[in-house]
């Protein structure tokens, strides 16, 4: 039986997830010994050169002048901003912390597609989407003991993400996909290398440290490769909820590398947050399921 673009889409966003979450355990271990920019640089480096080689190989590459296009040019900013807050955030509070924050953002994209793709939202999902935000300000916990300022960071890291994937779904579909992902790791290589002497300068990178960084970005292709591909398949309001299969691999990876474990507020905002997105995935099932009654042509008295 043939996939639907939408289980497409879903199996895509679940790879992604995967080796995004693997790449940031990475990188969280490499922050303790090198500056956030100097990982970026170096990661995005290395991630640059893998993409480029496979776009050559696939003849995937195309003229600079491509880049002129400002759904582009908006998803490269979304992506580069997007990294700096969440590997800065990630930094200073637990992984799995970070990642629920971060659940919030199939809503933040659902809320994108309707005020800017014109895609329908009832009021049910718009209900869905303030408790999920709901959920993240338990997670943040502002003005309560334990509160970390750098929490605020995944929380713009939520807004830039959902503005990355609202412009890849506007960006011709002509261009592809390794063609973006070429152009936004060295995006993202640029902007930590800017970034290095305001974030404490060049540091000694030792062997290990390289090798992890080099396996980071093996991670970091798969998750650029196969969030593109998501994005571009089905609708966004059924493949984004299943970027929560992330927040099950942040859970794990937190408790066994790291040794975090989630506390009450992490808890129960993630809950909050991830049963908002599943409802939203609920009520899309059934308006996909009614669409076809809807479409029906009315029936006249004789």
């Amino acid at each position: 039986m043939a996939i639907s673009s939408n289980m497409r889409g879903a199996l895509f966003m679940s790879l992604s997830m995967a080796g995004f979450t693997f790449n940031d355990s990475i990188v969280k271990l490499l922050t303790g010994d090198i500056s956030v920019a100097q990982v970026m640089f170096l990661r995005g480096v290395i991630a640059t050169l893998l993409i480029f080689l496979l776009a050559r190989h696939r003849k995937a590459l195309r003229p600079l002048s491509v880049l002129r296009d400002r759904w582009i040019a908006l998803r490269v900013v979304g992506e580069a901003g997007g990294t700096l807050t969440f590997l800065v955030g990630l930094s200073h509070i637990p992984l799995a912390n970070a990642s629920a924050i971060l659940q919030a953002l199939p809503l933040a994209v659902t809320m994108g597609a309707a005020l800017f793709l014109a895609e329908p939202v009832g009021w049910r999902r718009w209900g869905a989407i303030l408790a999920g935000f709901a959920g993240v300000l338990i997670i943040v916990r502002p003005g309560l003991e334990g509160f970390s300022p750098y929490s605020l960071m995944i929380v713009g890291t939520v807004i830039f993400a959902a503005t990355r994937d609202i412009a890849t779904r506007k960006v011709n579909a002509a261009i592809p996909s390794l063609y973006l992902s070429t152009i936004t790791a060295a995006a993202v290589a640029i902007a930590g290398l800017l970034l290095i002497p305001p974030m404490g300068g060049w540091k000694p990178v030792s062997a290990s440290d390289l090798a992890l960084i080099s396996l980071a970005a093996c991670l970091l292709l798969v998750g650029y490769q196969f969030i593109i591909m998501a994005m571009r398949e089905g609708e966004i309001s059924f493949i984004a909820p299943f970027r929560y299969t992330g927040f099950l691999w942040a859970l794990l990876l937190g408790m066994a590398v790291f040794g975090e474990y989630p506390d009450a507020y992490m808890i129960t905002g993630g809950l909050v947050v991830i049963g908002s997105g599943l409802y939203t995935l609920y009520r899309e099932r059934i308006k996909s399921t009614a669409k076809p009654a809807s479409r029906a042509p009315a029936r006249h008295s004789p």
